[in-house]
């Protein structure tokens, strides 16, 4: 399986759309879409038996065989809420070595979140592709009403996406 994790918990999130979009391309593609339920981060609480909604998390890292990163920059920073699902990560081993893309699909750029993004996979010691990461931009437009991106261009570079992290899951011993 192949994880998409979005950083963002708005309804028309064109990050949420891009991961989306992917999931639904791809049988082994999966969305996680329960950021919003999980608890603040207090690492007095990161002891078993963990709150229901970080063991799945955690199991649902630990299953998907490569990882999809997409997510804005609020205020010059990763958004607080996904730090929050990444500080639950830490404690664990789940991310550790997972082959792992972070692409960006903000016509801006989101360059000071995505550092502070490499700080922490770099604590969890994820496997950053960096074949697999990079920026393609989505514009609302292209957001269907169903949440999917039908625009051939954005299809073909979430393909390549797919396929850098599938190249890299093969050769990973």
């Amino acid at each position: 399986m192949i994880l998409m994790l979005s950083g963002s918990l708005r309804a028309m999130s064109t990050n949420t759309a891009l991961l989306r979009t992917a999931a639904a391309m791809f049988d082994d593609g999966a969305l996680y879409d329960r950021m919003g339920q999980l608890p603040h981060f207090d690492p007095d609480d990161d002891v078993e038996p963990l709150h229901p909604e970080v063991q799945h998390l955690r199991n649902t890292i630990q299953a998907a065989e490569a990882i999809v990163i997409c997510m804005p920059e609020y205020a010059g920073a990763m958004p607080g809420s996904f730090k929050n699902a990444l500080d639950w990560t830490v404690g664990s081993t789940v991310m550790n070595a997972k082959p792992t893309a972070i692409v960006n699909v903000s016509a801006f750029g989101a360059s000071t979140a995505q550092q502070s993004l490499l700080i922490v996979l770099g604590y969890v010691m994820a496997d950053i592709v960096a074949t697999a990461s990079v920026h393609i931009p989505v514009q609302r437009q292209h957001v269907g009403a169903d949440g999917l991106i039908d625009d051939s261009t954005v299809r073909q570079q979430i393909t390549a996406v797919v396929s850098a992290l599938r190249a890299r899951t093969a050769a990973t011993p």
